[in-house]
């Protein structure tokens, strides 16, 4: 029946490819909060490999691809939902509050309340796959490296627990018939990511000095916008619920990490360590306070080592990550310079913005 409706130009050949192509130009993907930083790297992603994309966000990002089509809500608004998933055939899910934003009432909210409205909204429609894409904060600080797909979330501060209620939201809904993967990323670096980055890529741009927790011996894992968008694209076409771990395979020490950045950069900042514990007790006063950027889960793990083992990902989706720690720190801080060179722009996410350093500004004056 499939074949009957394929161009006879097509041949033997180049059916198969043929059939993708076809396929994907009747399939409308839906990314919720494709108005965000990931978000709308996804959509780029997806329009390139000939799906049609409905963007779902309460804003519209100045340089939304005109072939996307837009359609304004809030994931809290359960009718708004449901309205956008109207023939929609997969759901990239990625609205979320994240931990700039310190409020608990949003983080739950938004991350758990409004993953539920997606849920539910993608069963009734009968939506074919659903990817949602959840965060390492679920495990807290790990007892042991390299976490796992056995590895039991333990989070620690409101975010990572908002964040592991959607994830067991997600896994209810299997359970009533709707195929959902959850792919936990680590840190996402690359393509203009700024948020809490640029205070450090303004450092290093100035020649100021960078500070670490303790000797910066820990290791820590980031992964690339560009390779998580391509671990996702592949988690979209996978048969079944599962979850996927997201990362670099090629990684090391936080100094190793920041030293590495100093170079690329050509910059003369030094890298010094603070005295570990009294820093995050000073680090959790000024957050609490709203006196400094950072979030809980920012004090939490800054001195704290975490990776995933991501070879049963790479194997289940087929694909690998293209950039080291070096490499997506470089492309990030390289984009901060061009970003300011070129005036600040409007953007829908935090991520993509530059922040206030409030207190932590007054690590400058440190001799």
């Amino acid at each position: 029946m499939l074949k009957s409706r394929l161009p006879r130009a097509c041949g033997e050949r180049r059916r198969s490819r043929c059939v993708r192509l076809w396929y994907t130009a009747l399939v409308t993907t839906l990314v919720t909060g494709g108005s965000g930083y990931f978000g709308e790297i996804l959509v780029r992603r997806l329009l390139e490999r000939g799906h049609a994309v409905r963007i779902f966000d309460r804003v519209a990002a100045d340089d939304r691809p005109a072939d996307a089509e837009l359609c304004l809500g809030d994931v809290r608004d359960e009718g708004a939902v449901q309205r956008a998933m109207q023939g929609v055939r997969v759901v990239h899910h990625n609205v979320a509050q994240v931990p700039l934003a310190k409020d608990r009432e949003l983080f739950w909210s938004v991350n758990v309340d409004g993953t539920r409205h997606v849920l539910e909204a993608a069963r009734r429609a009968g939506v074919q796959k659903v990817v949602l894409t959840s965060s390492s904060a679920v495990h807290g600080v790990p007892r042991y490296n390299p976490v796992t797909e056995r590895t039991l979330p333990r989070p620690r501060e409101a975010y990572g627990r908002a964040k592991l209620a959607a994830e067991r939201l997600a896994w209810d809904f299997t359970a009533r018939g709707l195929d959902v993967s959850v792919v936990r990323p680590r840190t996402i670096l690359g393509h203009g990511r700024l948020g809490i980055f640029s205070v450090l890529f303004d450092w290093v741009s100035r020649g100021r000095p960078v500070y670490l927790l303790g000797s910066g011996d820990n290791r820590y894992q980031f992964i690339h916008a560009d390779d998580l968008a391509a671990m996702c694209l592949a988690a979209g076409e996978l048969e079944g619920p599962r979850l996927l771990l997201a990362g670099t395979d090629r990684f090391g020490t936080l100094r190793e990490l920041l030293e590495g950045l100093v170079r690329h950069a050509r910059s003369v900042s030094e890298v010094r360590s603070l005295p570990h514990g009294p820093t995050q007790l000073a680090m959790k006063l000024t957050s609490a306070l709203r006196l400094s950027p950072l979030g809980d889960y920012h004090t939490l793990m800054y001195g704290r080592s975490m990776w995933f083992d991501i070879e049963p990902t790479c194997e289940a989706l087929g694909v690998r990550p293209s950039y080291s720690n070096a490499e997506m720190i470089a492309d990030s801080y390289d984009a901060f310079l061009a970003q300011r060179r070129g005036g600040a722009a409007r953007h829908a996410s935090p991520h993509r913005a530059p922040i206030k350093k409030g207190a932590l500004t007054l690590l400058e004056w440190l001799p």
